[in-house]
């Protein structure tokens, strides 16, 4: 008899540590903190989502070589028109191409030149997409074997980066879903400790964090069209 009296006293000056899963749509809430001294409990709270990106850059980078400065510099400016063209051709608008800086190499200049160049003068131009039409310029992506064809040597493409851009557009929901998964795993320890939750005492939002939906390996988030966007807050709520 002498124990069960205890157990009550024991309950509520113990130290109170239950993990706390949330299913459904939330990913979940983990408790990470609670005292029955200043009797408040600290909870995590996971919201993510997919989202598409809604902006794409696509860099097309290419080169030609020759011994005369005015004959690369021509091959360089009929490039620069297939270039446009096949980019006209995929549906672009002009204002959505861009014409970046000229890039020229003159290897007898250069201090320490390679002793076996091929040629003098080499030539490096870039073209630019961009473009919130990402879908069309994930078909051009897979199209560019058209522009090979013509000659064009396209120089270290690795695709087209992928962006989004409209975080703002969905954070306060994704906020509310944090929180709200915060507050079902702080119900659910009140629950199992014999206590209530009352009002937030404190809270913390961390950084938003937006991650390719299906990682592949060595290629960054921005490579993918398909994002996971991510948020935790952190809620104290007190016990009563």
């Amino acid at each position: 008899m002498s124990d069960n009296r205890l157990l009550p006293a024991a309950v509520a000056g113990g130290l109170l540590a239950i993990g706390v899963a949330v299913g459904g749509g939330l990913i979940g809430a983990g408790i990470v903190d609670a005292r029955t001294g200043d009797r408040t409990v600290t909870v995590r709270g996971l919201a993510e989502r997919d989202a598409k990106a809604d902006l794409a850059v696509m860099p097309l980078r290419f080169t030609q070589s020759g011994d005369e400065l005015s004959q690369v510099q021509a091959a360089i400016d009929a490039d620069i028109g297939k270039v446009r063209g096949f980019l006209t051709a995929q549906g672009f608008k002009p204002e959505e191409i861009d014409l970046g800086r000229l890039e020229v190499i003159d290897n007898n200049a250069r201090e320490y030149s390679p002793q076996n160049a091929r040629a003098r003068y080499i030539l490096a131009q870039t073209v630019s997409v961009r473009s919130t039409n990402v879908d069309r310029v994930q078909g051009t992506t897979r199209a560019l074997s058209d522009l090979v064809r013509q000659g064009v040597v396209l120089q270290d493409f690795r695709g087209a980066s992928y962006v989004f851009t409209k975080l703002n557009d969905v954070r306060p929901a994704m906020i509310k879903e944090a929180t709200a998964s915060a507050r079902s795993g702080a119900e659910q320890f009140a629950r199992d400790s014999g206590a209530s939750i009352g009002g937030i005492s404190r809270a913390t939002q961390g950084s938003f964090e937006i991650q390719a939906r299906d990682p592949v390996n060595d290629q960054g988030p921005d490579a993918s069209i398909m994002k996971r966007l991510r948020v935790v807050t952190t809620v104290s709520y007190a016990l009563k």
